[in-house]
């Protein structure tokens, strides 16, 4: 298959837009992934924050990390992403270039806590704030859950009114696969 799939896909946006010394945000920690991921591009001077209201997340990630010896490149918050600005300090205002968030559920977890628009919109919003002039906020987005399709509804309709002048805002992914495939939305700051 030539076409990325999503995962990849958000991948190849991040590894655009961030660059080593540079601050990242894993708005949701899951099993670790995108925070070892972000760890790598970002290299020894960059920072990752990453965030999940799990202590299996917490736990997952930092066995990840220990086992990459990547742990002294993040900070792992027990706390929602929607309190993303009492955790990254002023000094980062401006500098932040990629963030990333897998909205659902934890895979492997409890499927009945999962991830809200409401708090979901309030970080993009804080994030909008420290991110860098073409930082990117990319939004996997996995809706084939109880309670997805409505996170996915408010998402859309919050970014489909997002102001032109403030951002470029792409969405990506596959139409015609069975079960609510994931899609991408990708929030870049002019």
């Amino acid at each position: 298959m030539k076409l990325d799939r999503i995962l990849p896909f958000a991948r190849i946006l991040l590894e655009k837009a961030v660059r080593p010394g540079d601050i990242t945000i894993d708005g949701t920690m899951g099993n670790g992934f995108d925070t070892v991921f972000l760890a790598g591009i970002t290299g020894a001077d960059g920072h990752v924050y990453s965030f999940d209201i799990q202590k299996e997340a917490i736990e997952a990630t930092a066995a990840k990390l220990n086992a990459e010896n990547l742990q002294e490149r993040c900070t792992l918050i027990h706390a929602g992403h929607e309190h993303l600005s009492k955790y990254i300090g002023k000094e980062h205002s401006g500098k932040v270039t990629g963030a990333i968030f897998n909205l659902g559920y934890l895979p492997g977890g409890d499927k009945s806590i999962i991830t809200q628009a409401e708090t979901t919109i309030s970080a993009i919003e804080q994030l909008f704030e420290l991110l860098a002039p073409e930082g990117i906020i990319i939004l996997v987005i996995y809706h084939g859950h109880p309670g997805g399709s409505a996170e996915r509804d408010a998402l859309m309709d919050y970014v489909e009114n997002f102001p032109q002048q403030k951002a470029h805002i792409l969405r990506y992914g596959f139409i015609n696969q069975a079960n609510n495939p994931p899609f991408i939305v990708a929030i870049e700051k002019r």
